[in-house]
């Protein structure tokens, strides 16, 4: 068999506008998700580390450093704490990007149970870097991810309750995203920074949607208070004013608010 892949890529077009994503069963009848790139393919595997590898017989590099830890603690229950150098994070970050890749696929296949249990792994991963690396660089370099990840996974877990109409159960969940974005804001002393934090406002609108259509209503009406629509009007008048460069940054500022993106891969 040739390991030209031309072929595949040809009846399989790149869409540069959206993700382009598939499940296949692979030769051994197992499933496998297919992210389609501007020159390739991501194949992943389902469950376990998407590139289907186990480290040091465990899942993932997570795991084994979670047991390494709980090694150091039960032997040295009144040593320093357990610590991850800058080498161990850059594993840690290169396996969390390969979790990125699978729950977003799953997330546009509509999987939404597996993208709730891969943005809750990467979580977990954010949580345990913020407590064990030794250098606040890796720290943040994770924790810039919190607030994409913490709305993906509202919004996976939160979707398929709307759409039973199980309105109080997803307000819930919806709400406990808005609480994890905003500690993320108290962690950084950032509390003042709510309006423009696109992920918050997202939750924050799609909340007041959801309640629209359960019925209620109440605080989530006032439309003066949404900074979208504040940003919306600034844009207009910008534009009217022909004030061109301000209407541009407007622009873009609106767009994080409305569609937001996650931090720039490494």
């Amino acid at each position: 068999m040739s390991p030209d892949i031309d072929p595949i890529l040809r009846e399989w077009a790149f869409q540069p506008e959206e993700v382009t994503v598939r499940s296949i069963r692979a030769d051994d009848g197992t499933e496998r998700i297919q992210l389609r790139l501007d020159l390739g393919i991501l194949q992943m595997h389902v469950d376990g580390r998407p590139d289907g590898q186990r480290v040091n017989d465990c899942e993932s590099w997570l795991d084994y450093h979670r047991q390494q830890q709980e090694q150091h603690d039960q032997a040295n229950p009144d040593a320093a704490r357990y610590l991850l150098e800058p080498e161990d994070c850059v594993e840690l970050l290169r396996e969390g990007v390969q979790y990125y890749h699978r729950y977003l696929s799953f997330w546009h296949l509509g999987r939404y149970e597996l993208c709730a249990r891969d943005t809750s792994r990467n979580l977990a991963l954010f949580r345990f870097v913020r407590n064990h690396a030794r250098n606040d660089r890796d720290k943040l370099q994770f924790d810039q991810w919190r607030p994409y990840v913490t709305m993906m996974h509202a919004r996976a877990v939160a979707t398929p309750l709307v759409d039973l109409e199980e309105w109080e159960a997803a307000i819930n969940v919806i709400d406990a995203g808005i609480r994890g974005l905003e500690e993320f804001l108290g962690d950084y002393g950032q509390e003042n920074q709510a309006d423009r934090l696109g992920e918050l406002q997202y939750l924050r609108r799609w909340r007041k949607d959801v309640v629209t259509k359960s019925g209620g209503g109440g605080e989530d009406d006032d439309e003066s208070l949404d900074p979208v629509e504040q940003v919306r009007s600034q844009l207009e008048e910008a534009i009217a004013e022909e004030r061109y460069e301000e209407a541009a940054d407007l622009r873009d500022q609106l767009r994080r608010l409305e569609d937001p993106q996650p931090p720039q891969l490494p």
